[in-house]
């Protein structure tokens, strides 16, 4: 019986989802919210579909390449955040198979947690708005001043947290930050592509294995 207990411990993984291009599709709220920033500011405001490079990266970064400055950046991140928390946080969509495929998972009994760069009080609104909640032990993310932005300091921490072994998790997400935040912590790295990274960004970054969609994900949510 001992065995057989241990033989089930050891085929078990901890799984670390991203939110923004791999749960849900939040192009709408972040475009329009940086939109909104932009306008407030005087400042040259680009389509939706020329802002969704910065979907996934840390928003100040991509604040400041749009801005050209970092006192600018700050005053950017204000107003995006004026019309996000209120607006922006529910124009947003859980992907068509996300719940298929964590129901599938749950099953199995693997833990599961969200590791974002969002902040931790807006990802926690999306997760339980969107009826993801039940599946995670946890949402992990940023705080609103810029704490654990970097997926490198977020995932040591959440798997600080967690007391998970690196060994032993997954990180999954469509972005080149996400793919070398696990690596750096000795996680299995996997993207997906139906998010707003490229197959290129994601092999260049380093990731163990890519995805098409989320039934993909199931062979590699096991160890």
């Amino acid at each position: 019986m001992d065995d057989t207990v241990n033989a089930s411990t050891a085929s078990m993984v901890t799984i670390y989802f991203d939110l923004d291009g791999t749960l849900t599709n939040p192009k709408p709220g972040i475009t329009r919210s940086i939109q909104y920033a932009l306008e407030r500011l005087s400042l040259a405001v680009p389509g939706e579909d020329e802002l969704t490079w910065c979907i996934g990266p840390p928003l100040h970064a991509s604040l400041k390449k749009l801005t050209g400055s970092e006192e600018l950046a700050d005053r950017a991140l204000l107003l995006y955040r004026e019309r996000f928390a209120d607006i922006g946080l529910f124009e947003n969509e859980a992907y068509a198979g996300i719940i298929d495929t964590l129901t599938t998972i749950a099953a199995t009994n693997q833990r599961m947690f969200v590791a974002t760069s969002k902040p931790a009080v807006y990802a926690t609104r999306i997760v339980d708005h969107f009826g993801l909640k039940p599946y995670f032990e946890r949402v992990f993310g940023s705080e609103l001043d810029g704490t654990r932005v970097d997926k490198r300091d977020l995932l040591r921490y959440a798997l600080d947290q967690a007391k998970v072994d690196p060994a032993s998790a997954i990180m999954i997400g469509d972005r080149s930050h996400d793919v070398v935040g696990a690596r750096t912590n000795g996680m299995t790295a996997i993207g997906v592509l139906y998010g707003y990274g490229s197959e290129a960004e994601l092999r260049d970054a380093g990731a163990h294995h890519i995805c098409a969609a989320h039934p993909e994900l199931l062979g590699h949510c096991r160890a």
